[in-house]
């Protein structure tokens, strides 16, 4: 499971201070018409928790297998608090959400699909999960969160993308090698790695 912390540091002069962590990066911010419906994607903010709630509570037992390898009946604050208050220098989360129009003035209330992609210190390699909601499988969700990832990963310099996947998600595996991935077993029979190596004078944004 992913984790995440939030620093808060002095700055160097007397009287003042400043965030230790990146601020919230607007500028990855896409939408997509999708479906004949507008889709808005984003980096993960931490008022979504109540939404990757219920995006799990609609999430098949399948799925959930396939995306925590275990089954899981629910996820506590903690572990939500992790996954949607993260440190955007280290690690990222893309949210897809369905603009609706709700009463309360925010368009995009209906979490569809969540990509988590976390780094290792050095930024030499980042390992990713993802997840769509069952009932919008099959629709190309999944291939747009993940080019995005992959796009997101080859500015930001990392060498190489990895993810651990299901032997049995054969959808899964599919994408994967859609998107250049290589598919290689691993020590565990049952899961298999996906690696996508990036060039080494990717630039950064």
């Amino acid at each position: 499971m992913l984790d995440a912390r939030i620093v808060v540091s002095a700055a160097a002069m007397p009287g003042t201070a400043r965030l230790a962590i990146k601020p919230y990066p607007q500028a990855l911010e896409e939408s997509f018409e999708w479906n004949g419906q507008l889709l808005h994607v984003r980096p993960v903010r931490p008022e979504d928790e109540v939404q990757y709630r219920d995006f799990f509570a609609a999430l098949s037992p399948a799925d959930i297998h396939f995306r925590f390898f275990a089954m899981v009946r629910q996820l506590p604050h903690s572990q939500l608090a992790r996954m949607t208050q993260i440190d955007y220098d280290r690690e990222m989360g893309f949210v897809a959400f369905l603009a609706d129009g709700d009463s309360q003035g925010d368009r995009y209330q209906r979490m569809l699909g969540i990509v988590q992609v976390i780094a290792d210190p050095d930024n030499v390699g980042a390992e990713f999960a993802i997840a769509v909601r069952s009932a919008s499988q099959g629709q190309g969700l999944g291939g747009i969160l993940l080019r995005k990832t992959v796009e997101y990963c080859r500015h930001k310099g990392t060498t190489q993308l990895v993810g651990e996947i299901l032997r049995e998600n054969i959808r899964m595996i599919a994408l994967a090698k859609e998107c250049g991935f290589k598919i290689e077993p691993t020590s565990t029979w049952d899961v298999v790695r996906a690696t996508l190596a990036f060039e080494l004078h990717a630039s950064k944004p």
